[in-house]
């Protein structure tokens, strides 16, 4: 069974993008996940979504939504392997 790690659950963003694109974040904390907020660089909060058994729902059609935004982006032209590889190096 693979363990949980923080970074799985917490997607972390720049308070200057908090700022700029509150959007993102309510989008990001409709899905369920927390967001944490750094200030260079440094932990500052956590955004936790407020949900209740109602939410499920939303919670479902938004993750739906993100991943077809997502998928409707255009392939990079860089490949996960060639990342890693040079990652590496």
């Amino acid at each position: 069974m693979r363990q949980t790690v923080l970074s799985d659950i917490v997607k972390t963003i720049s308070l200057r993008t908090l700022v700029r694109e509150p959007l993102k974040v309510k989008r990001i904390t409709r899905t369920g996940a927390s967001v944490q907020v750094t200030d260079n660089g440094k932990p500052l909060w956590i955004l936790q979504p407020a949900t209740s058994p109602d939410d499920e729902a939303e919670r479902l059609r938004a993750t739906d939504a993100m991943l077809d935004e997502v998928l409707r982006e255009k392939p990079s032209e860089v490949s996960a392997a060639g990342l890693l590889e040079e990652s590496r190096r």
